[in-house]
């Protein structure tokens, strides 16, 4: 069994004590993200919209940086601080998943870091 971290400076680098992303025989666990900009480490957006169209391209980063991408994403958990902009946020996720949609979960919570309103973790494999 091996087991890497996966890291890129093209997404938010972590704010705590865990890696953007751990590989373990071939399957990929991406830590959450929240739509910080990784060039400022900001919420530049306030937007559901905007927020998830920045989470994704974080979430893409790291998939990429492990040799994979959304066509290899098994399951997503999502964490939305209010469950009313679930339409708005499924139109742009959807996006990132034109055939076969992963397994999801979506949930509301309480509080997101840094105030932000969306934050999706995955599950994925490499090609």
């Amino acid at each position: 069994m091996t087991t890497k971290s996966i890291s890129t400076d093209e997404a938010p680098k972590a704010i705590g004590p865990y890696s953007q992303g751990i590989e373990h025989d071939g399957l990929l666990f991406l830590s959450g993200q929240i739509p910080l900009n990784p060039r400022t480490g900001n919420i530049e957006t306030q937007d559901i919209e905007s927020q998830t169209k920045q989470v994704m391209q974080n979430l893409e980063s790291v998939l990429k940086a492990a040799g994979s991408d959304f066509t290899k994403v098994l399951k997503c958990t999502v964490f939305l601080s209010d469950l009313d902009d679930y339409a708005a946020f499924n139109k742009v996720y959807g996006t990132y998943f034109t055939s076969t949609p992963p397994a999801r979960s979506t949930i509301q919570a309480m509080k997101l870091p840094r105030g932000a309103r969306v934050e999706i973790d995955v599950i994925a494999c490499k090609p």
